[in-house]
């Protein structure tokens, strides 16, 4: 007869633990607490991970507008600039013109008179109304002078013969010969073209 020679499992003590083999072992269920303290766990998460998404979109929002305030503020501020200085730059000075022949003398304000000029035999080019000999003034050339002075028959003092684009230009009796204005020129009292050189 054989023997068993299998020792025989000694039984443990009461709370003690037996050791596991990983690769053999099978793993238990887990309890149904188990499994709703991990769905809880789960859904957790997704509500923070949720939470968190929702307050950095909110964030970015909120960083986006104040980077739209802030350059239609720039804008505003520019534009606002750009319009003080095109109203410092426009405003308009009181200039005077003086007619002069083309030696500089001062003349009668007529011979700088379109319509005068043209009803005369005369014609404008290049700021120079010219008449010719015999009609009117005796022939020559005539020119405005900006911001000169002098009497009939004087040599003009001052001024220059450029035309000043943002000027209001009138001679001495009052007559406009160019409007103010930034650029804008006018033409009225039979001035306009008379100027400039």
């Amino acid at each position: 007869m054989t023997e068993d020679n299998t020792p025989e499992e000694e039984p443990r003590p009461r709370g003690s633990m037996r050791r596991q083999d990983a690769e053999n072992t099978t793993p238990r269920e887990p309890s149904l607490a188990e499994q709703r303290a991990r769905r809880k766990a789960l859904l957790e998460e997704k509500e923070r991970e949720a939470a968190e998404q929702q307050a950095k979109e909110q964030a970015e929002r909120r960083a986006d507008t104040r980077r739209k305030v802030l350059i239609g503020s720039g804008v505003t501020v520019g534009l606002v600039g750009l319009i003080a200085s095109y109203y410092t730059v426009a405003q308009t000075k009181e200039v005077t013109a003086v007619c002069t022949n083309d030696e500089g003398v001062v003349v009668d304000e007529k011979y700088c008179d379109e319509g005068y000029v043209r009803s005369q035999g005369g014609h404008v080019s290049g700021g120079f109304l010219f008449l010719p000999i015999g009609m009117g003034g005796g022939g020559g050339q005539y020119r405005y002078n900006y911001g000169g002075s002098g009497r009939v028959g004087q040599p003009v003092s001052g001024g220059s013969f450029q035309k000043p684009s943002n000027a209001s230009i009138n001679t001495k009796s009052g007559k406009s010969v160019q409007r103010g204005g930034f650029g804008i020129s006018g033409k009225s009292g039979g001035f306009g073209k008379g100027g400039g050189s």
